[in-house]
C-alpha cells in the first residue's frame, strides 16, 4: 500500500512537472521599467516623493526565446502602462489602493500569439490585470544592450523611453542604491537613467513625462 501511494505521488509529480513546463517553455527576454519617480535614489528624495509621485509605470517585456502553451513568442514585445492611488514603494503593484492600467501588444502577433502576450502581462500585473481598461495592438521597438546597459522603447505613439545605466555622476546625496524593488522579477538588474520617457496614450486618466530622472530598471528575465 505504501509503496503505492509512492509511487501515485511521483506520478503526480512528473505530470505537475510536465505541464507546467508546456505552459511555460522557457521564456527568456530583456525587461524595461520606467516610473514617475526616482528609484536608484536615498531616503532624502524618496520621503519627498512617497505619497506625490511614482503612481504612474511603465513596464515592457521583449522575448528573445520561449513559448507558452506550444505558442512562440520568440522576438515579440509587450508592454504594460499603469497608473496607481499610491506610490508604488516597497511592494510595489501591492501597494496601490486603486489602479488600471493599459496593455500594448506587439503588432507583428498573430491570434495566438496576442493572445498568449495578454495572458503573460496578466499573470504579472497582480491588482493591475484587475482593471484593464484597454488592450490595443501597435508597432513595438524594444532594445536592450546588456554591455553598456542602454536601452531603447517605443510603443506606437504612446509610449516612449531611452535610458542610460545609473552610474556614480549621478548621485546626489551619497547614498543612493535601488531604493524600491523592480514591479517585476529581473535577473541582472541594473538601475538607469531615463533620458527622455513617458506615456501619450488614453484611458488611464493621465499623462506623463520623465526626462533625466533616475526612474528606471533595465535587465532578463527568465521564467
Amino acid at each position: 500500500m505504501r509503496r503505492n501511494l509512492l509511487v501515485v505521488l511521483c506520478m503526480i509529480a512528473v505530470i505537475s512537472s510536465s505541464l507546467t513546463a508546456k505552459a511555460a517553455d522557457g521564456l527568456f527576454g530583456y525587461y524595461m521599467e520606467n516610473r514617475t519617480c526616482q528609484v536608484y535614489t536615498g531616503p532624502c528624495f524618496a520621503n519627498a516623493e512617497i505619497g506625490l509621485a511614482g503612481r504612474e509605470a511603465t513596464m515592457a517585456w521583449k522575448f528573445t526565446t520561449g513559448s507558452m502553451d506550444e505558442v512562440s513568442l520568440k522576438g515579440l514585445s509587450v508592454v504594460l502602462v499603469v497608473a496607481s492611488s499610491d506610490t508604488l514603494a516597497f511592494q510595489g503593484l501591492k501597494d496601490a489602493r486603486t489602479i488600471k492600467s493599459v496593455i500594448l501588444v506587439d503588432d507583428k502577433a498573430n491570434s495566438a500569439q496576442r493572445t498568449k502576450l495578454i495572458e503573460f502581462v496578466k499573470q504579472r500585473a497582480g491588482k493591475a490585470a484587475e482593471n484593464v481598461v484597454r488592450i490595443s495592438d501597435v508597432p513595438i521597438q524594444m532594445n536592450l544592450d546588456l554591455f553598456s546597459y542602454k536601452a531603447n522603447l517605443a510603443a506606437g505613439k504612446e509610449v516612449s523611453l531611452k535610458t542610460r545605466k545609473a552610474n556614480k555622476g549621478d548621485c546626489v546625496c551619497s547614498n543612493e542604491s535601488n531604493y524600491y524593488p523592480p514591479l517585476s522579477p529581473v535577473k541582472n538588474l541594473a538601475a538607469g537613467v531615463a533620458i527622455e520617457g513617458g506615456f501619450k496614450g488614453r484611458g488611464l486618466g493621465t499623462r506623463w513625462e520623465m526626462n533625466n530622472a533616475r526612474s528606471c530598471y533595465m535587465g532578463t528575465f527568465a521564467f
